[in-house]
């Protein structure tokens, strides 16, 4: 029988009492929100921290909505209530996409959207939405908030830049026109001609699996030319999940197939996919070019109206 060895637990009631028991624990104190990852690493011993800090009472942290020109999504929020939020699909209905391929309803009932970004798994889904639309990270601890890019987020499988004693709290998505990412649907309310539109793609073994590859794209259209491209790549090694060549190669090109294919083919050259159990090499990195030219096919149909 496989169980963990021993630890203290204890039960945050607010943000600021979560941070008071990481810092009261240390490095050696480990977080657990929907704990679908977590768990099952402490029940096969490849992780033993001394101590959980439960932040499931903290339903300050659950929340989607529009701040300003800001998409903002708590780190509590679940899978299902990302899925099934009206914002999401009006602004950015890659989440969606996404949440619809991420594990199964009993899965996305309990797991959070902060518990994803935080866990780093190389093959996690959110990670790779959140890299294409250019989203940020915001983290509190003992010195204060800061905020990071969610390409900077992840230094490396199942490590990220928040330290002992932080607590992810929120990510956010910029909703307005301006470039860099940070356009929308929103812009066709305000008399420019750039509209958003983004979508995800995924191959598994099996319903509710780990990606084999996934791809997550949006694109900003003025007209028919792709005004700015984000793109974001898991399961095929890809740096921080995203494909920024592809987005360079995209940026001012025609909103044409040819030009699509291409970016797909960019991003599959770029990334590093190693052999599993779930494929080799090759057919990973033919999936990533796939999978990235069909994500932003839709992405151009959904900003086109065609879609």
């Amino acid at each position: 029988m496989q169980v963990p060895a021993h630890f203290e637990y204890e039960r945050a009631t607010s943000v600021d009492h979560a941070l008071a028991l990481l810092a009261k624990w240390g490095s050696e104190a480990r977080v657990v929100a929907g704990g679908h990852s977590l768990i099952p690493m402490m029940k096969l011993r490849l992780a033993r921290p001394e101590a959980l800090v439960d932040i499931n009472d903290l339903t300050e942290l659950a929340y989607v909505r529009l701040d300003g020109d800001v998409l903002a999504v708590g780190a509590m929020t679940r899978h299902a209530d990302l899925l099934a939020a009206p914002l999401v699909g009006e602004h950015y209905p890659i989440f969606h996409d996404a949440e619809k391929v991420i594990a199964d309803p009993i899965v996305r009932n309990r797991g959070t959207v902060g518990g994803s970004l935080c866990q780093a798994d190389p093959s996690e889904d959110l990670s790779a939405a959140f890299a294409a639309v250019g989203a940020s990270a915001v983290i509190r601890g003992p010195a204060g908030t800061r905020t990071v890019p969610v390409r900077e987020f992840h230094t490396g499988p199942y490590e990220t830049v928040v330290a002992p004693g932080e607590l992810l709290v929120e990510v956010t998505v910029p909703v307005k026109p301006g470039g860099d990412g940070s356009w929308s649907a929103s812009a066709k309310l305000r008399g420019t001609r750039t509209v958003v539109g983004s979508a995800y793609e995924k191959v598994e073994r099996r319903v509710g699996d780990w990606a084999v590859a996934a791809a997550g794209a949006a694109v900003w259209l003025d007209g028919e030319t792709i005004r700015d491209a984000g793109i974001g790549l898991t399961a095929v090694g890809a740096a921080h999940f995203h494909a920024p060549e592809a987005e360079e190669f995209l940026r001012g090109s025609p909103a044409t197939d040819a030009s699509l294919v291409e970016a797909g083919r960019i991003a599959a050259e770029h990334c590093e996919p190693v052999a599993d159990q779930r494929g080799p090499a090759d057919y990973k990195r033919h999936l990533a070019g796939e999978l990235t030219t069909r994500a932003l096919r839709r992405a151009v149909a959904r900003a086109s109206g065609r879609a």
